[in-house]
């Protein structure tokens, strides 16, 4: 698996852990003007769960990749967080905040992935 391949595994699993809702991955091979290689995006309710989860994918990726986010943005308020891996940039909002910048529909020609978790199927 490609180190890349192993931060996108780590940054899920960091989202799952916290039961992160709509996960999609922005895969950007092969677009025009790209800035990075992905987004991975999720959201949540509150800005406690947003909190919650960006911690827990810096240490789970941590942990598994021993790689720490070159850049942090949204820790004043957790409405909006950003986690810079270089090759992949995580996005944490809050539901309103992601309905209001709908990222997914800037790049028309990069690859989405819904990532499908059944949390009622995963023990704690």
């Amino acid at each position: 698996m490609s180190k890349t391949q192993n931060l996108l595994e780590a940054v899920k699993e960091g989202m799952i852990e916290k039961k992160a809702q709509n996960i999609v991955n922005i895969d950007f091979d092969g677009s025009i003007n790209a800035i990075t290689d992905h987004f991975m995006i999720c959201e949540m309710s509150t800005d406690k769960q947003v909190k919650a989860v960006a911690e827990s994918v810096e240490e789970v990726v941590f942990k598994n990749t021993k790689e720490k986010p070159i850049h942090k943005e949204g820790m004043e308020n957790y409405e909006w967080v950003i986690l810079d891996y270089f090759d992949i940039v995580v996005h944490i909002f809050q539901k309103e905040f992601r309905e209001s910048y709908r990222l997914e529909e800037l790049w028309a020609d990069a690859k989405i992935q819904e990532i499908e978790v059944n949390y009622s199927s995963i023990e704690n």
